[in-house]
């Protein structure tokens, strides 16, 4: 059985904002997901990040999964406004999350992918469910450990992250990233 990888919109946001979807590409080497409320987000996020304009066409995160099940859709709301504090006003508020979650934990074909966050809530729900998490710290080390990005690249790719406003973990140092 594959394990997917289902990064949420901070993540695509983070490698967008330095321009790298690229190397968030390779790293997850063809087994990048996401649901339809991570695409959507994406989409809207394009405003401020040209670059997650491209996403979708590209298509390495696969077809945007499609909620249809109406059972599906009551226990996803009910993560959302139970878990996540979602309401009715903004509907689409943690919905990204929910639905990544749910699918991840309940649908057998999906079981064993990873959720990738930079959302402190969304990775201890993710944890507590038996979801294994990762960060973009991690998949940074991932694209060191790949060969696909120089520890030092890696470091300053992250500094540049954070100097756009993006909340992440940082490795101390280049070393950290197995430099």
């Amino acid at each position: 059985m594959t394990t997917y990888l289902f990064p949420d919109n901070t993540i695509l946001c983070n490698f967008a904002c330095v321009d790298r979807l690229d190397l968030l590409e390779v790293t997850l080497n063809g087994r990048g997901r996401w649901t339809e409320a991570v695409a959507y987000e994406a989409s809207r996020s394009a405003v401020h990040l040209p670059a997650l304009a491209c996403l979708n066409a590209n298509g390495w995160l696969g077809e945007p999964i499609e909620i249809d099940d109406p059972d599906d859709a009551h226990k996803i709301e009910s993560i959302r406004r139970v878990v996540f504090g979602g309401d009715d006003l903004f509907p689409l508020k943690h919905l990204g999350e929910a639905q990544s979650c749910y699918v991840i934990k309940n649908w057998t074909e999906l079981t064993g992918s990873w959720w990738i966050s930079d959302d402190r809530e969304s990775l201890r729900y993710a944890h507590f469910q038996g979801i294994t998490t990762r960060e973009t710290l991690d998949i940074m080390t991932m694209a060191v450990g790949n060969g696909d990005v120089e520890a030092k690249d890696g470091f300053t790719l992250m500094q540049k992250m954070k100097s756009h406003g993006r909340h992440l973990r940082m490795p101390c140092s280049w070393q950290d990233l197995g430099g």
